[in-house]
């Protein structure tokens, strides 16, 4: 027994066990004689992973680009299509402005007319009130003036006769007073 429990032992460590030998041959992938089987897997893993490449991953890449570019290209013409919107909509907004400071000119001056046409009216007739005061006062003082010119001579002549009397102690008779006044006044 002793015999078989070391060969079922040499059996089961003879395909686990590591050679214990050095190599000596070169660097396996630089093998010489392993070159060609090194060349056929390379050109099968080039070739299967070109194709995953250019049937997969590229066609997803270039989609991918595709829709981005599609994006850019959309976002970029919203972008000008917003930008005219806005372009014009301060266009109107500077013409409506113009348009309102013309209008709010003419309404200023079409005002300024207006007050001055009603102050100019008033001016005109406070004028005439005022040329028909000063004609009635003018008739009142030339008839203020003629009723005194016509009491000048009876005030003259009393006051005359007040001081002749005061002076002289005698009045002065009315024919001498009314000579007198009449050579005073010519």
């Amino acid at each position: 027994m002793a015999g078989e429990t070391q060969s079922t032992t040499e059996a089961t460590h003879a395909g686990t066990e590591v050679p214990t030998e050095h190599h000596s041959g070169p660097f396996p992938p630089f093998n010489s004689e392993t070159f060609a089987s090194q060349i056929l897997w390379l050109a099968i893993t080039f070739g299967l992973f070109y194709w995953i490449i250019k049937n997969v991953a590229v066609p997803r890449i270039s989609g991918i680009l595709e829709d981005r570019k599609d994006r850019i290209a959309g976002d970029l013409s919203e972008a000008n299509r917003l930008k005219e919107e806005t372009d014009e909509a301060i266009a109107a907004y500077e013409q409506a402005l113009a348009e309102a400071r013309a209008k709010a000119h003419g309404i200023a001056h079409d005002t300024r007319a207006k007050l001055k046409a009603d102050n100019e009216a008033r001016r005109e007739k406070a004028e005439a009130e005022l040329a028909k005061k000063l004609a009635a006062a003018e008739s009142q003082i030339a008839e203020v003036k003629s009723q005194a010119m016509e009491q000048i001579g009876d005030i003259a002549g009393e006051t005359t006769s007040a001081l002749v009397e005061a002076l002289m102690g005698k009045a002065p008779t009315k024919t001498d007073l009314s000579k007198a006044l009449k050579s005073a006044m010519d």
